[in-house]
């Protein structure tokens, strides 16, 4: 047989779709693929990558918050081994997040500078996925709910995500139902508030750290909670580090500080008392 560098099409595949579901309506790629409509004109040739990028970002969200609300139900039925499942979805997730930075790298500041003005006053920080991520991961902030007062439906749905439970929270319940001395006051806490360390919990994780033999399902946990900040830090990081590239320090299109702005996220934390608890174990 002579090789003529193709590929045959194997006997038995689907060819005709005329009366069946192919891979594109199942995806419903036309729709998906009409969304990014870019708004510069003269249309800048770079717009493209901007939209896709930050478009890929909020799908990538969806699937994060659907995961975490999981990770919450499955905490809160004792079900460790399904949360911890979905754990490592939400770290592939985050990973994959923090590399995309890198392709909205190679947008320079000149080329970036000629499409800014066309965002007006668009922001990441309006993003509600985002925000509702940040909610149910602890940190609360009910003052970003104004941003979304202009959309009641989005207003409604980050409410309930601020009056519920964090993962978190969840998470402290299942360790009390395992025996664990979580304080009563900080179970029946207000949710709403976000959370700040607690020091009367790290004699908590200290039990569990100093005899992982004896408490391995909530030792493996912790450390997931903990790959998981590392990870969403990790994103934070590289956006701080994309935002200074590109626009140094100028200010968000949002009305932020911009970088400064980013900056002070990364003293934020989810789960504080997970760090604090190194330097106790083996004392």
């Amino acid at each position: 047989m002579i090789d003529n560098g193709e590929r045959p099409v194997e006997d038995g595949m689907e060819l005709d779709f005329r009366t069946k579901m192919d891979y594109g309506s199942y995806l419903e790629l036309e729709r998906l693929l009409s969304a990014q409509r870019p708004i510069s004109r003269p249309e800048h040739p770079d717009e493209l990558l901007f939209i896709i990028a930050h478009q890929t970002t909020e799908l990538w969200f969806k699937l994060l918050w659907h995961e975490l609300l999981r990770v919450r139900e499955y905490f809160d039925a004792d079900d460790a081994s399904r949360a911890r499942k979905s754990l490592a979805r939400v770290k592939h997730i985050l990973r994959t997040l923090a590399e995309q930075w890198s392709v909205l790298n190679t947008l320079t500041p000149s080329e970036y500078l000629q499409l800014r003005g066309f965002l007006a006053s668009a922001s990441g920080f309006q993003s509600y996925q985002y925000r509702a991520v940040e909610f149910i991961l602890g940190n609360k902030n009910a003052d970003t709910l104004r941003v979304f007062e202009a959309d009641p439906e989005l207003h409604r749905r980050l409410t309930e995500v601020l009056d519920s439970d964090s993962v978190y929270d969840s998470f402290l319940g299942f360790l009390a139902r395992r025996g664990h001395a979580v304080p009563a006051e900080i179970r029946n806490r207000d949710v709403r508030r976000s959370w700040t360390e607690r020091e009367d919990l790290i004699p908590v994780f200290a039990r569990i750290y100093d005899d992982s033999g004896s408490y391995w399902v909530e030792y493996a946990v912790c450390e997931d909670l903990v790959d998981l900040e590392d990870a969403f830090q990790l994103w934070r990081f590289r956006h701080l580090r994309t935002v200074r590239r590109t626009i140094g320090f100028k200010k968000g299109t949002g009305g932020s500080s911009g970088a400064a702005f980013l900056e002070r996220a990364l003293d934020l934390t989810f789960f504080p008392e997970l760090y604090t608890v190194r330097t106790m174990i083996g004392s």
